[in-house]
């Protein structure tokens, strides 16, 4: 039996681990994953689903969750890029910076929130502060805005999500949500709920809507994406992709895409509005 010498042996297992980690690098370089905010998922699908047809080499994983979980996912270096519909919170970035990450984020859209009843609803339009005292409780019947005699059925996003804050920052202006108020996941939750609801009100991002869910006017303006960009819409919010630093890599390639004259068309596709 001859044996090999154990310098050789080594030498072997040395370039065989070698070869894996190059394998295992490239494949880390071929690999992104979004999670975060189900308003920005839809741009993140169907971006995603471009890009990969682009390059198919590469694989894009994308999830929701809300944008306090992908923020989250940012921190525990589970997800190379965060999808939010808020900015990210002094706490959040206090907490990256703990596991030697320094928050950077790129603005890819921007959205209105739609308040929205079901189509069967007669009200055509509310104000600002009519919507306030709905979801505060003050109003609790829709014969109080000139409706019928029914109470009226409040569907709310949950706290992990990006549109509730901006909702509470720009709606509620530091009132609590009603307490009985249906507190659910998603964009496409509320808007389930109020399709199949014909007393509820919520509130959904732009690409959200169809006819399903009838948007109101809010202060007698229409949301759309020619009243976000005029600024006439006062319940807009930009929409953004946060990563380690300044985008690099993959990361960067994929969000380069968003922002080129493809990507804008793309976003205005899913019903967002595209930055310049």
């Amino acid at each position: 039996m001859k044996f090999q010498n154990p310098i050789t042996i080594v030498l072997s297992l040395i370039l065989v681990f070698l070869l894996c980690a190059v394998v295992y690098a490239r494949k880390d370089e071929q690999t992104l994953t979004l999670t975060g905010s189900t308003t920005v998922l839809p741009i993140s699908q169907y971006a995603a689903e471009e890009f990969m047809a682009i390059h198919p080499e590469v694989n894009i994983s994308v999830r929701g969750g809300g944008s306090g979980v992908g923020i989250a996912a940012l921190i525990d270096a589970t997800a190379d890029i965060a999808n939010s519909s808020r900015p990210i919170k002094t706490k959040e970035i206090t907490a990256c910076r703990e596991k030697g990450i320094e928050p950077v984020g790129t603005t890819v859209a921007l959205d209105g929130i739609a308040i929205v009843v079901h189509p069967e609803n007669a009200i055509q339009e509310l104000t600002l502060e009519q919507v306030r005292k709905i979801y505060n409780g003050e109003i609790t019947k829709w014969s109080e805005l000139g409706g019928p005699v029914k109470p009226i059925m409040v569907v709310s996003r949950d706290v992990a999500s990006g549109t509730f804050e901006v909702f509470k920052e720009k709606v509620l202006e530091g009132d609590k949500t009603r307490p009985d108020a249906l507190m659910v996941a998603s964009n496409q939750a509320v808007a389930a709920s109020v399709a199949q609801s014909p007393d509820a009100i919520g509130y959904i991002g732009l690409g959200y809507l169809s006819k399903e869910v009838k948007a109101l006017n809010i202060d007698g303006i229409t949301p759309s994406n020619e009243t976000v960009i005029s600024g006439e819409y006062k319940i807009a919010r930009p929409l953004y992709m946060y990563t380690n630093g300044e985008p690099k890599g993959l990361a960067k390639q994929f969000l380069d895409f968003i922002l080129s004259e493809e990507g804008k068309a793309l976003v205005e596709e899913v019903g967002f509005v595209p930055v310049n």
